[in-house]
């Protein structure tokens, strides 16, 4: 897969998330954080060999309702899910290896 470099224009909702079939990665962050701008390298490095799971990028902050829903308190997060059922996260993932190992838990 090709990792999803720009942030959702609109945040989906929460029954959106819920409700999404099959493999799920969704990344909460900011893109003037620094912690989210060095973790893209990792996360594009261990998405690409997997085009069948689905990447968003939320622009999560103060009042967001889909970050507070999943209790989002650093960036980024990375909230890995199969069928709207949340399996692994990890809070601000610096190696590719920690994520490839979550992403093979949804698959």
């Amino acid at each position: 897969m090709v990792i999803t470099r720009a942030y959702a224009d609109s945040e989906p909702s929460r029954a959106e998330i819920d409700a999404a079939a099959g493999p799920l990665v969704v990344e909460f962050g900011a893109p003037w954080c620094g912690h989210c701008i060095a973790a893209q390298a990792p996360i594009g490095a261990a998405l690409e060999p997997y085009p069948g799971v689905r990447h968003i990028k939320v622009e999560d902050g103060r009042g967001r309702p889909l970050g507070r829903s999943f209790r989002v308190k650093l960036w980024p997060t990375l909230v890995f899910l199969r069928d709207g059922e949340e399996i692994a996260r990890l809070v601000r993932p610096t190696d590719a290896a920690a994520i490839g190992e979550a992403l093979q838990q949804i698959l």
